[in-house]
């Protein structure tokens, strides 16, 4: 298959050119980018790319949609809530890695990008792709979900959809790594600052919360709000999800680990490891989730430990495990990878 990719020079972007490079079904990629208006050598676009003479072509739908069969968008939030139309008009397959089709509320997308929205029917029209729970097959426009969201949702996910937990007492304290952060230089991702340091951040106004919220009350609408804190880590990829809420009456160990056993036991991505707590290490380089569950007696809280490697679960990796279910072929091609050591 020929597909193409616009947004090669952020994290996430440079990560899936290198997962397509190596995808047994992707025969080739048409590289693009909206902001150029001439043909441009990747290798002197991208320092890390300085082998690959690849041109990289001003961003143009037309010819897009005539040289390939697909394009992902790794592009910055606002981007294609501006250039989704003409694919969406034409029934063109996209997976969009940018938040701005996550939502179905212009208002809101508003309120959390602080950018112009797309089109209130293009975002209700978009598939929300949480690859493990809802398959894009047959899908044309996927809305990659975001990297806190996922971790997040998928910690949660065996708690809520089989009711275990009250729905008013779901508190999230997740940290992430500086390259969550993306490329563009800020003060709190600078090295003297970031290093040896813990930075709390977007105290309870993250712009995963509303994607989040969107996903819980899918699986139960009793669940009406979460807190939800974020944390800058002094470490490059990764992120760590640990979830707090109190259990129902009667609900103990048994029922918890029934419940993550049996929504996990056939996914390739997502590893329910009981109660050794999985540490970030174990999942940077790999697209998948790893979660383990303690569970106090005494206080009827359930204590979960999500990580994922924010630029592959989080971003690339899950775009591809979508464009595997997209186009029928094998949910692992391309993504079976080695966590990096040490």
């Amino acid at each position: 298959m020929q597909v193409a990719l616009v947004g090669i020079t952020g994290y996430a972007g440079m990560v899936l050119y290198q997962l397509l490079r190596r995808h047994p079904e992707v025969a080739g990629i048409n590289l693009y980018d909206h902001k150029l208006t001439e043909n441009e050598k990747l290798s002197q676009m991208v320092s890390a790319f300085y082998t690959d003479d690849t041109q990289v072509q001003p961003y143009d739908p037309e010819t897009i949609m005539a040289d390939n069969q697909m394009v992902f968008f790794a592009t910055s939030a606002g981007v294609t809530a501006q250039l989704s139309q003409p694919y969406i008009q034409a029934g063109f397959p996209v997976i969009d890695l940018s938040g701005d089709l996550r939502l179905e509320d212009a208002s809101e997308y508003q309120r959390c990008y602080h950018k112009p929205a797309a089109p209130q029917p293009a975002m209700r029209q978009a598939h929300y792709g949480l690859a493990d729970f809802e398959s894009a097959a047959h899908q044309t426009y996927v809305a990659n979900p975001g990297c806190y969201a996922t971790a997040t949702l998928l910690g949660l996910a065996p708690l809520v959809q089989n009711d275990l937990i009250d729905p008013e007492s779901i508190v999230v304290d997740a940290k992430s790594g500086t390259s969550g952060a993306g490329k563009n230089p800020a003060q709190a991702t600078h090295f003297t600052q970031a290093n040896d340091n813990l930075q709390i951040y977007k105290p309870n106004q993250h712009q995963h919360i509303p994607e989040i919220m969107l996903e819980l009350q899918r699986w139960n609408d009793d669940v009406a709000a979460i807190q939800f804190m974020t944390t800058l880590l002094p470490i490059t990829r990764g992120i760590m999800s640990t979830i707090y809420a109190k259990v129902k009456p009667g609900v103990g160990d048994a029922q918890i680990d029934q419940a993550y056993d049996t929504t996990y036991g056939n996914k390739p991505f997502v590893h329910y490891t009981g109660e050794h707590l999985p540490d970030i290490k174990q999942v940077v380089g790999t697209n998948n989730c790893d979660i383990g569950v303690v569970y106090n007696p005494v206080t009827q809280t359930v204590v979960v430990d999500s990580v994922i490697d924010n630029l592959l679960k989080g971003a690339a990796g899950q775009a591809v495990q979508n464009f595997n279910q997209m186009f029928d072929y094998e949910e692992t091609s391309g993504l079976n990878l080695q966590t990096f050591l040490p």
